[in-house]
């Protein structure tokens, strides 16, 4: 028997090509390395690996993980190009750089020592990508020690610095840029740096998806998109910019959409509390649709009483808290609503559209944690 699902995710491969083709217009011949964190950005990283490996034409030679887990998944699943890895990797599974063939991004002396050393015993050459701090304060070496760092690198013939990377703080908060121009002008300091120590590094790469979508003296040799990939915005100052600057509308599509199915349907008399904490009381007569979906699954507890679902293409508000895997919504207001009837938390039906932006606004929060806490054992399917 053909199983049911209840509560499914379907990504959108024809929007997947759609974004593929933007980038890499923007991209032009850099390299373009896909930000598939985060289980790709909640879409699925074996989904979209598969994508990419359909894809071809577009090139795409890398894509950057931010654990030894990911690195692992991307490999079992046929990703058998560059993986640039953006996150730590602790000192005792540095091994795993040479078992998977990965490119890690360093700002320790410590790492890079234990990189060294692992080279030496194997005999294997290792690329490594340098962090450096322009501005954010999270991973990245500090100006003052970047010749430090760089002896370190020189005392082991077998590292190779492959590339040379910082990340923007507000690139994609705001109209005012000023301050990622400091950063890219720090940035350039800093590679110049690195090669005035002796070091040439042949990727330089500062571009996420604000800074490929705004400004061309960010992209160099190397870009790394990532919500942008998935078809959204990085934010609505970055869409602002973009077209203040002339560019053209309807450049992205969203590939991913999220579904569920009513559980039970139930009559609720007026005056009636509805879920935990009492937090909603019915007015009059009201029809309520149970869905089998909670902040277990990714579906955040604050959108209560907030939110409103899709159901045969109209808007079923949330009625009471989230539960950990129920939601309850009235539709007293939609006729004909019939048991697993299927709903829409995030995406399109007829014309109404919930988008994860909208979520995101409800929830007073981003597109990115929307879409990146959506549970990994919720199925994605590919159409």
């Amino acid at each position: 028997m053909k199983q049911k699902l209840l509560n499914w995710l379907e990504i959108d491969s024809g929007a997947i090509r759609k974004n593929i083709e933007t980038i890499r217009r923007l991209a032009g011949t850099r390299q373009i390395a896909v930000a598939l964190k985060a289980n790709a950005y909640g879409h699925g990283l074996a989904e979209i690996i598969s994508l990419l490996r359909e894809h071809k034409k577009a090139d795409i030679r890398y894509i950057a993980l931010h654990s030894l887990e990911e690195a692992t998944l991307a490999r079992k699943s046929g990703w058998d190009k560059n993986i640039l890895m953006v996150g730590y990797i602790a000192l005792n599974e540095l091994p795993a750089v040479f078992d998977y063939n990965l490119e890690p991004t360093v700002y320790n002396i410590q790492t890079v020592s234990q990189l060294g050393k692992l080279s030496e015993k194997y005999k294997k050459s290792v690329p490594i990508h340098l962090k450096v701090e322009t501005g954010t304060n999270r991973q990245g070496i500090e100006p003052a020690k970047t010749e430090k760092i760089v002896r370190a690198v020189k005392k082991y013939p077998r590292l190779k610095l492959k590339g040379i990377s910082t990340h923007f703080a507000n690139i994609e908060d705001t109209t005012d840029h000023t301050y990622a121009n400091i950063q890219l002008k720090s940035f350039n300091e800093a590679v110049a740096r690195v090669r005035k120590y002796g070091l040439k590094p042949t990727l330089r790469h500062t571009a996420c998806s604000a800074a490929l979508l705004l400004f061309e003296k960010t992209r160099f040799e190397l870009v790394r998109p990532g919500i942008a990939f998935y078809g959204l915005w990085p934010s609505k100052e970055t869409y602002l910019s973009y077209r203040l600057q002339g560019g053209s509308n309807r450049i992205l599509k969203p590939a991913l959409s999220w579904h569920t199915r009513v559980i039970q349907i139930k009559d609720v008399p007026p005056d009636s509390f509805v879920g935990y904490g009492c937090t909603f009381r019915t007015t009059s007569r009201t029809k309520l649709a149970v869905l089998p979906v909670g902040y277990y699954d990714g579906y955040d507890r604050s959108l209560s009483n907030l939110a409103h679902v899709l159901i045969k293409g109209k808007r079923a508000p949330v009625r009471g808290r989230i539960c950990m895997n129920l939601v309850m919504v009235d539709i007293s207001d939609i006729p004909g609503v019939g048991l697993e009837e299927s709903v829409t938390l995030i995406g399109k039906y007829g014309e109404e559209n919930i988008s994860a932006d909208l979520l995101a606004e409800w929830a007073n929060t981003v597109n990115y944690e929307i879409l990146s806490r959506i549970n990994e054992r919720i199925p994605r399917l590919i159409v």
